[in-house]
């Protein structure tokens, strides 16, 4: 009698498992529209000095440089 109104713990936690994934998904799904997928640094740099007379001319200088050490 005392083994029937005992609980099988394995039960419950199998319960409390599978009630404990399916709040992770959903927080998974709630939290992927605020935090956007990180693209490379490299990505948000490329192209700012496009068209930009100081960083040609530091590149200029540079080239200038590395000949003059050659």
């Amino acid at each position: 009698m005392i083994s029937q109104q005992i609980e099988d713990p394995s039960r419950h936690l199998e319960s409390r498992v599978a009630t404990l994934e399916t709040e992770l998904a959903q927080m998974k799904q709630m939290l992927s529209v605020f935090v956007q997928k990180k693209s490379p640094w490299w990505l948000k740099v490329a192209g700012s000095f496009e068209q930009d007379p100081t960083f040609d001319e530091a590149v200029r200088l540079g080239q200038e440089w590395r000949k003059s050490a050659e």
